[in-house]
């Protein structure tokens, strides 16, 4: 299983958001040049976070965008969900009529435990605690770059 790069955008984009002084209004051409994020691409992924309730927007002068709510009230979850859909690591967890031995599959329990502590994981992290996750990495990157040099 594996993420579209929309999530990761999304999910980027939003701990971003999260380290900005709350009710301060960003242009989406700041968070692409500082996130890496093609500008377009962003764009398109902010109206879907718009729809999702995690973003709030305006157009014109002194427009952007902001979080919606606190970022400690989203989760990775949330999010992944929000733009992929229902996480589903095998069609069996999907539909009991995919498969015919369903029933009494011993690799469907599997499937279903590790989907059930992934999503329990992704649940447990917050925008709020990623943002200050990285925050924390980032400095302790900077700090060592500097020694090195």
């Amino acid at each position: 299983m594996k993420f579209s790069m929309t999530s990761e955008y999304a999910v980027r984009a939003l701990i971003y958001l999260s380290t900005v002084q709350p009710r301060k209004v960003t242009h989406i051409s700041d968070i692409s040049k500082e996130q890496d994020i093609p500008e377009t691409l962003l764009r398109k992924i902010m109206g879907q976070l718009v729809k999702l309730g995690f973003v709030w927007s305006s157009r014109g002068k002194g427009g952007g965008v902001m979080l919606a709510k606190p970022g400690d009230t989203i989760s990775l979850l949330d999010v992944i969900q929000g733009i992929e859909g229902q996480i589903n690591l095998n069609q069996c967890l999907i539909d009991d009529k995919h498969c015919t031995q369903t029933p009494y599959c011993a690799v469907r329990k599997v499937w279903q435990q590790a989907q059930d502590q992934m999503t329990s994981i992704l649940k447990e992290k917050s925008i709020h605690d990623l943002a200050n996750e990285s925050t924390k990495n980032y400095l302790e990157f900077s700090q060592n770059k500097l020694v090195l040099n």
